[in-house]
């Protein structure tokens, strides 16, 4: 009975083969559609400030397998006890979509802008980019910053580090440059954004 089995079995492996390529096959394609509808949305979020908030946003988002691509957060209104949170996450429109509504669900949450989709918006992110090779690199390091209007706000014979406020895609830009010139460290703000218009959040 065991052997007529193992042979049913065996006649049938070319199919369960073929079964599993066509399975993985598809899996790929499904998830490369998938990735290519994906995009980045930059939220801003107006919240009380009082502790425990960024934890529950946070959590909220990881919880729910959510990415978080940037997340910055600091106090806007001292007399009125708000913060604002800046996320950029990823995802497909729909996951987009549930990042918003969850957002809004929140006790301390005030107020949630998309502002990819809501309208016109500003957006800059800090970078403080470590350099070695001193003075006898300084001269190849200054053509690249005056081109990204980058600062030398420490300098010293060893090192230097440059300052550079900017979009996320022209600082990722700079790094990619300076890196062939003896770039060490990195230290980066994640992106800080605000609506252009003359409506608050």
């Amino acid at each position: 009975m065991r052997l007529s089995f193992l042979l049913k079995i065996k006649r049938r492996l070319p199919k369960i083969k073929q079964w599993l390529k066509d399975t993985g096959s598809r899996y790929a394609k499904l998830m490369d559609i998938q990735k290519s509808d994906e995009q980045d949305h930059t939220f801003s979020v107006l919240v009380e400030n009082e502790a425990g908030v960024l934890a529950r946003v946070i959590g909220l988002l990881s919880g729910r397998g959510y990415n978080i691509e940037s997340l910055t957060v600091a106090e806007v209104d001292k007399e009125k006890h708000l913060s604002k949170i800046t996320i950029v996450s990823s995802g497909t429109k729909m996951v987009l979509e549930q990042i918003r509504t969850q957002l809004e669900r929140l006790v301390p949450v005030k107020a949630v802008e998309d502002l990819t989709v809501d309208g016109p918006s500003v957006e800059r992110e800090l970078a403080l980019i470590k350099m070695v090779g001193g003075d006898k690199m300084q001269e190849e390091y200054s053509k690249v910053a005056d081109n990204f209007q980058a600062s030398i706000i420490d300098s010293n014979p060893e090192s230097c580090v440059f300052e550079v406020v900017e979009s996320t895609e022209k600082i990722n830009a700079f790094i990619d440059l300076m890196k062939p010139l003896g770039l060490v460290d990195v230290s980066r703000s994640g992106v800080v954004a605000i609506s252009r218009g003359s409506e608050a959040i």
